[in-house]
Order: C-alpha cells, then structure tokens, then sequence
C-alpha cells in the first residue's frame, strides 16, 4: 500500500481525537514535531497526526524527527524514503550516544540515559526549527505499566502525563495514544504494511525486565477482569492531566527509579 493511502482505523482515529480534545492537546497554529523512532507505536502516530491534519477543523503542522543513537542493531534508514514519499518534513539527527554512555554514566539505567538524551535533540531540533508541540507515542499500555511499576517499586501513585510543559517553558509534550491499546497499533501497522523497525538494542535486553515482567502480569490479570485497563485508566486519569505539574514522570524516569530500587 502506498504511503500516501494509509487511512488509520476509526476506532485509533476515534482515541487520539478523544485525548487531544480531552487534554487540549493541539491548537490552532500549533507547529507539531513528532519523535518518530519507526518503531509500530510512532509510526501508527505519525498516521494519525497526518489523517487528522487533513480533516481536523484546526489547522497545524507536522514534522517528524529521528533519533540515530548510532546502535549497530537500529537501522532507520528505510524512514527516509518513506517520509519523502509522505511528503513530511522530516529530520534526522544522528549521535553516538551508546559511546557516550560508556563515557558519562556512573550507574542508573542505560535505556533511561539514551531516552534522556533523545529527548535532548528532539527539544533542540524543535527549538532550531520552530516547532512549539512534541508528540510521544506512548500508549496506554506503557502508563499503565509506568503506573503500576511505581507502585511496585517506588511506592508511589505516578504516570506519564497526557500533555505537560517542558522545564524550560517552550515547548509543550503531548501523548495522543493515551487512549489507545497497544494491540491496537500493533494490528494497524501490520493490516497497513508500516516499515516498522523493531527496537532490538542488546543493552536493553541485559537490563532489568521489569516493565516486560509487569507487561506479563497484567495480561495476565485481563484475562480475569476484562474491564482492567478501563479501571486503571480511571484510576490515573488524575495524574495524567494537567500542565507544568511538579509530580510528572516520564518512562526513562521510572525506568530510572527502579533501576535504583533493584
């Protein structure tokens, strides 16, 4: 299927609209960059974002960006090709952060040093290029992993926020997905063909797998209570509101915490 035809489903469709809306997400005139890693989670996004530009009543732009961190087992290159043939500004920014972290980091976890970094590029490429939105694709799976996780590990009632402003002020970080399972974009990219580049980094693997352990646990429990996901949902739709609150966590920073807890 061409690139230009990929219509997302009604039911994805359906969830982004209902969190932008509910979260206030996007605005009229904003300048939207999203952090397209390729991987099914972004790339079902950068659909969305797209099928809404074109139908959506307010008007905003789209731009996507990549974050190389130079690992031999992540290759984007088939993004490229793809995003001109979407006709998407798109920018790549490639940087050796595996080296990096060899040199810099003194504990911790590896994965929540790379995401801080990528995060660091994503608010430059933003900054150097106009774009005051970011747009994450984390879904609600991954809240409720990072929800259920900080309980476990941290002892604390925390999430990733839907929609929070960045320390610095300027730029706004948005979570359309938050309604959306991960199924959901899992089925979608495979339905459409997506070029999905399947996250395979060694380092992640040899980390501590407590977010797939708790991925487990909770597949497990929706076996027996099938209205499990709407519960915590409900449960942390408290903590994911609201803008510029002091209590947000973002995934690398409970990653973070639980490495430290281990």
């Amino acid at each position: 299927m061409s690139a230009t035809h990929v219509k997302a489903p009604r039911g994805l469709m359906t969830q982004t609209g209902k969190a932008i809306h509910d979260f206030a997400m996007i605005r009229e005139g904003d300048r939207v960059l999203l952090g397209l890693s390729g991987g099914k989670d972004s790339l079902a996004l950068l659909h969305i974002l797209r099928n809404l530009q074109l139908r959506a009543p307010i008007k905003f732009e789209l731009a996507a960006c990549t974050v190389d961190p130079q690992s031999p087992e992540y290759d984007p290159s088939r993004l490229k090709p793809y995003m001109a043939e979407l006709g998407i500004s798109y920018f790549y920014e490639s940087q050796n952060i595996v080296e990096q972290a060899g040199s810099h980091m003194q504990g911790g976890s590896f994965c929540a040093y790379c995401s801080r970094m990528r995060r660091g590029i994503l608010y430059r490429v933003a900054r150097d290029h106009g774009y005051n939105v970011l747009a994450l694709a984390q879904h609600l799976d991954d809240l409720a992993e990072t929800f259920m996780m900080s309980v476990f590990f941290g002892g604390k009632l925390r999430t990733m926020q839907a929609h929070y402003l960045n320390d610095a002020g300027d730029i706004r970080i948005i979570r359309p997905l938050v309604y959306a399972r991960e199924r959901q974009t899992r089925d979608f990219a495979k339905a459409a063909g997506l070029p999905v580049i399947h996250e395979n980094c060694p380092a992640c693997f040899a980390m501590p797998m407590q977010r797939y352990q708790m991925k487990n646990l909770l597949a497990e429990q929706e076996k027996i209570n099938h209205n499990l996901f709407a519960s915590l949902l409900t449960a942390m739709k408290p903590i994911m509101a609201g803008i510029n609150k002091r209590d947000r966590l973002d995934r690398e920073e409970a990653e973070s915490e639980i490495s430290e807890a281990d």
